[in-house]
């Protein structure tokens, strides 16, 4: 097996473990394609992406353009005559001309058994959703959203508890398993890639903050995998007392009579029925959550018992 000339390119945290293992492998990374840097934290300081210090740590080419459409950007990449792209999380579109540059194509490693979760945010809608698996998808590159022939597939359990960070980790080291056994078949000539599926395509739509309001009239169970779903951004929250409240653990609690929790009054969605060691029990539009951590605006993330202690919730209506 000849070792190939790879080119890399991503950007966030779940890139890195596939970098890290193309790196250890007997194939060489001639460059590394990641964004440019961005403003980050309270100061906003210019802050470099995981991949760009990954690759600095291996000493590392790293190119940083804004756009591959721009003439100078792809002849740099030209120039590198790369036999194969490997993307993970870039970022950024690949046009035509780029997906043609390499010997062997651009190969992208998808965190979702395709067709299923096309698109941005594959994690977080698979929990979103109920799914109870997940995996990662190695795929050539073709100029549609996740449309292109699939190399190989790697299936991960979506465990009960499962946030989308936890999931998230997981699938990044299958990820980088998977593209170690691809890229060894594409240099061997034994790859064989396959049309993905025309059934069962759904796609993964970009997370937006406003989706991360609870509406307790939803089912105990919806609510339970949003928080899971959006933790570790852009959080479930609801309203307390006018305030950001902040919701980072919960799991659905069998409660039947909900309503009557409350003796005298009907426990409306979003009614605290109880506050104690446990967390807070909270009224939905059919069963109960029992919320374990919590973030009021202005503070640090803390278990629901110990704001259980400093504050007065029995009774209390969430979301008003």
């Amino acid at each position: 097996m000849k070792a190939l000339s790879i080119v890399f390119a991503g950007t966030p945290e779940f890139s890195v473990p596939a970098l890290e293992a193309l790196v250890g492998s007997s194939h060489h990374v001639v460059a590394v394609y990641t964004q440019p840097d961005r403003p980050a934290g309270r100061g906003r300081r210019l802050a470099m992406s995981p991949v760009k210090q990954c690759a600095l740590r291996h000493g590392l080419p790293v190119e940083q353009p804004g756009s591959l459409r721009d003439p100078a950007a792809v002849q740099g990449l030209a120039c590198r005559t790369p036999d194969l792209m490997v993307v993970a999380a870039y970022g950024l579109i690949l046009p035509p001309g780029v997906l043609a540059l390499p010997r062997l194509g651009c190969v992208n490693i998808h965190a979702s058994l395709l067709p299923r979760w096309r698109g941005a945010a594959p994690i977080q809608r698979a929990i979103l959703a109920g799914d109870r698996v997940s995996g990662v998808t190695i795929m050539q590159m073709d100029a549609g959203l996740d449309t292109g022939p699939m190399l190989l597939e790697r299936h991960c359990p979506i465990e009960p508890r499962d946030t989308s960070a936890t999931l998230h980790d997981r699938l990044a080291a299958l990820g980088a398993e998977a593209i170690l056994q691809a890229v060894d078949a594409l240099a061997s000539g034994t790859a064989q890639a396959r049309p993905q599926p025309e059934a069962g395509v759904t796609y993964a739509h970009k997370l937006r903050k406003e989706e991360a309001l609870i509406d307790w009239s939803a089912p105990a169970s919806h609510i339970d995998r949003q928080v899971r779903a959006f933790n570790p951004w852009p959080v479930a929250e609801t309203r307390w007392e006018g305030r950001q409240l902040r919701v980072w653990e919960a799991y659905c609690e069998d409660a039947p009579g909900i309503a009557d929790a409350i003796p005298g009054t009907m426990a409306v969605p979003g009614t605290v029925v109880a506050a104690d060691a446990t967390g807070l029990g909270v009224a939905t539009g059919r069963g109960m959550l029992r919320v374990t951590q919590v973030q009021l605006a202005g503070r640090k993330a803390q278990p629901a018992a110990d704001f259980v202690n400093a504050h007065r919730l029995e009774g209390a209506v969430l979301g008003t």
